[in-house]
Order: C-alpha cells, then structure tokens, then sequence
C-alpha cells in the first residue's frame, strides 16, 4: 500500500506540474490565459457556506488565502485523479508506462471542469456562458490532454529512475 501512494504522490504531483509548465509555456510564448487558481480556492471558500453556483466567480466575495486555497486543491486534485487513474490502468502501468491510457483519462477528466467548475464559477455547463465557448473548451480539454501527457511523462521518469536504481 505505501508503494502505491508514493507512486499516486508522484505520478499527481508531476502530471499537475507537468500540466502547469504547459499552462505557462502556452500564456509566455502565445499570451493564452490560464485558469486562475485563486478563483477556484475563492469558490471552495464559498462552499463552506453553502454557495455552489456564482455569477460570476470575479464579483464573489474574495476569500482569505484562497490563492493558496485554490492552488493546494490544484495538486490535491491531481493526486486523486493520479489514484483513479493507477486503479484503472494497474499498478503495472508504472512498468511500461503508456502514452494512449493517460492521454485517454486525461481527455475524459474534462468532463470534471465542464460539470463541475465550470458552472460553479458562472461560466455554465462547458462554458456556455463565456463569450467564446468554444474557446475555453478546447483550452480546458488542451489543458487536460497535458494532465494526460504528465502523467506519461512521469511514469517514464519513475520507471528510468527505479531502474537505474535496480528496482525495476
């Protein structure tokens, strides 16, 4: 059990910041926005209080330390998707790591920011209520295939390591 939260800890951590080197990569070299992750702990603030839906998120009352908040929910999510995923493809995934799987679950937790953030923070189901739908969705699903390809880049890091260290 203790080897598959470590290997849950790392492949959560390095997709989320794999995705999050895209994320920056894409705002410095083609000024596209990224999500604000403050705005996301500002929501979970106001779901303590019984606050699901906003219209919209920006004319919420901020709350305190919720760019940490919104931030620390970032990986922890990551993490969970990082278990969900591992259950999925098995332990053995983390042999012979695959770039189809994770690139696979990586497109289907889009559905996680349409169905759930997304109207959460006023944008509606899949950003329907932005001025460019369109737009945000091919960010999100774009964001979440870089989640995808984390966890692969990941899994091959591990792998390589534990076999340089003769434990694979």
């Amino acid at each position: 059990m203790t080897g598959f939260l470590i290997n849950v800890l790392m492949l959560g951590i390095g997709a989320t910041a794999f995705m999050d080197i895209i994320a920056l990569l894409q705002r410095r070299l083609f000024g596209t926005p990224s999500l604000n992750y403050a705005m996301v702990g500002r929501w979970l603030g106001h779901l303590s209080r019984g606050v699901f839906i906003h219209r919209p998120i920006g004319k919420s009352r901020p709350v305190r330390g919720e760019a940490a908040l919104g931030w620390g929910a970032h990986y922890l999510i990551g993490v969970a998707l990082a278990a969900v995923f591992l259950a999925l493809a098995g332990a053995d995934w983390l042999s012979r790591p695959t770039i189809m799987p994770a690139l696979a679950f990586g497109v289907a937790t889009v559905l996680i920011p349409f169905l759930v953030l997304q109207p959460g923070l006023g944008a509606g189901v899949a950003a329907r209520k932005t001025p460019e739908p369109n737009t945000a969705r091919l960010r999100s699903l774009l964001a979440h295939c870089s989640f995808g390809a984390g966890l692969w880049v990941t899994g091959l890091g591990g792998m390589l390591v534990l076999q340089g260290r003769g434990l694979l």
